[in-house]
C-alpha cells in the first residue's frame, strides 16, 4: 500500500521547485520590462533637458517631438574641451560616472564625486532659426546624504544662468529637497557664473544674497550642507576639471549662436 506521507526530501524538493519557477518568472519579467524602463528613463532625461531650456511648457505632451526638433546632443572630451565622436543616444551619465572608477582619482574633488569620467554629453538647445538658445550641462555632486544629479542651463554667452534643475536626489524633505522648490529654482535665472577674470564666482549664500549680487543665490533655509553641495558642484563642473575647457573654447562662437 502506497503512502502519501511527506518527507523532508520531498518538502525540500517542492520548495526548490517553487523557488526555481519564481526566479524564472522574475527573470522573464525583468527582461520583458527592460525596454519600457529604458524608454521611461530616456523620456525623463528629455523632460529635464527641456525644463532646463525653458521649452517644457511649449512641448506640452509632445516631449519626444519637441526634444528631437530643438535639441542636439554632442559628446565632448572634458580634458581638451573638444567635441568628439560618440553615440549620444545610448549615453548614460550615471553609468558613465560609475565607470569613472577606472579613471584617475581627482586631485581637487570639490564636488565630492571621487573620480570623473573623461567624456560627457552636452545638449545644445536651438531656437526656431537653428541658433543656440540654451546650453544644457549635466552635473553631479554630493549633497547631505548622497550624490545629487541635475542640469544647468546657460544662455548663449555661456555665462548667464537660465536654470538649475535637479532630477535625482535623496535629500531631506522640507530641507535639502527644497532644491526642487519652484521658488528656489526661480532665483537662478540671470545669475552670472564667471567674474571679469573668468573665475567661477557663482555662490550660494547663507542668510541670503544681497540685492544686485549677480553671482549670489540664497541658500536653502536649514540645509547648509545641501547648499554647500550645490555651490561645490557648480564650481567643479563649470571650472577647469569640468566643462571649463569646453566653455572657454566655444564661448566666442556660442555667443553668436553658431555652435554646432
Amino acid at each position: 500500500m502506497s503512502s502519501n506521507k511527506e518527507t523532508p526530501i520531498k518538502t525540500i524538493g517542492f520548495v526548490f521547485l517553487v523557488c526555481l519557477v519564481c526566479a524564472a518568472l522574475v527573470s522573464v519579467a525583468a527582461i520583458s520590462l527592460k525596454p519600457l524602463q529604458q524608454a521611461n528613463k530616456l523620456l525623463d532625461k528629455q523632460t529635464k533637458i527641456l525644463e532646463a531650456s525653458g521649452l517644457l511648457e511649449k512641448a506640452g505632451t509632445d516631449i519626444v517631438g519637441t526634444y528631437n526638433k530643438y535639441v542636439v546632443a554632442k559628446m565632448i572630451d572634458l580634458d581638451s574641451g573638444e567635441i568628439i565622436e560618440g553615440n549620444t543616444d545610448i549615453f548614460d551619465e550615471r553609468a558613465d560616472a560609475r565607470n569613472a572608477a577606472k579613471s584617475s582619482k581627482l586631485t581637487n574633488d570639490t564636488a565630492g564625486i571621487n573620480r570623473r569620467a573623461n567624456r560627457a554629453v552636452v545638449y545644445l538647445v536651438n531656437n526656431e532659426q537653428g541658433q543656440l538658445n540654451t546650453l544644457v550641462l549635466p552635473i553631479v555632486g554630493s549633497g547631505l546624504w548622497d550624490l545629487m544629479y541635475g542640469y544647468i542651463g546657460l544662455a548663449p554667452d555661456l555665462n548667464t544662468v537660465r536654470s538649475l534643475i535637479y532630477s535625482d536626489l535623496k535629500e531631506t524633505p522640507g530641507l535639502g529637497a527644497e532644491v526642487l522648490n519652484p521658488k528656489w529654482k526661480a532665483l537662478w535665472p540671470g545669475k552670472k557664473i564667471y567674474n571679469d577674470s573668468d573665475e567661477v564666482a557663482i555662490k550660494v549664500i547663507k542668510g541670503g544674497a544681497k540685492a544686485g549680487d549677480v553671482h549670489g543665490v540664497d541658500a536653502l533655509s536649514g540645509a547648509t550642507l545641501t547648499s554647500n553641495g550645490v555651490q561645490n558642484t557648480l564650481h567643479f563642473w563649470l571650472g577647469e576639471q569640468g566643462y571649463g575647457p569646453f566653455i572657454t573654447k566655444y564661448r566666442s562662437v556660442a555667443s553668436e549662436g553658431e555652435m554646432n
